[in-house]
């Protein structure tokens, strides 16, 4: 058995001292300001199952600190014109870490959305199923 000296519960807590972390209240609020981008980190299965917030765009966790990074080959061109950004992923977990990420490169203007998805559901209720050219053959 693996021995870790922290739990993925620590870490995500400690991210989560350390990041804006919004309510989907504060997230809709926000939606349609110039420049800001919401980020979708889940899983393209859980885009498939459970549809995403209206506006959002999806970001592999793997990939995010490579597509936002204008020195990175891999940068995607949809974050030309981006000032700031919210991540959100299924609960809050994943998307704490990867604004944490974000904030150690040097991002100052990055948040995530507590509870997630599941969150946003309950709270809002706003979904829309993942466009058809973006599902995987």
């Amino acid at each position: 058995m693996l021995n870790f000296l922290r739990s993925v519960d620590e870490i995500v807590a400690e991210a989560e001292e350390r990041v804006v972390s919004l309510t989907p209240a504060e997230v809709m609020n926000r939606l349609g300001e110039p420049g800001l981008v919401l980020v979708d980190l889940r899983d393209i299965r859980e885009l498939k199952r459970d549809g995403r917030i209206p506006g959002s765009v999806h970001v592999p966790r793997g990939m995010l600190e490579f597509w936002v990074d204008p020195s990175s080959p891999y940068y995607k061109k949809q974050f030309d014109d981006a000032e700031s950004l919210i991540l959100y992923c299924n609960k809050g977990a994943r998307s704490a870490l990867a604004a944490q990420s974000l904030q150690r490169m040097g991002l100052e203007a990055v948040a995530h959305m507590i509870g997630g998805m599941s969150r946003w559901e309950s709270d809002i209720g706003e979904i829309e199923p993942l466009p058809a050219r973006q599902l995987p053959s």
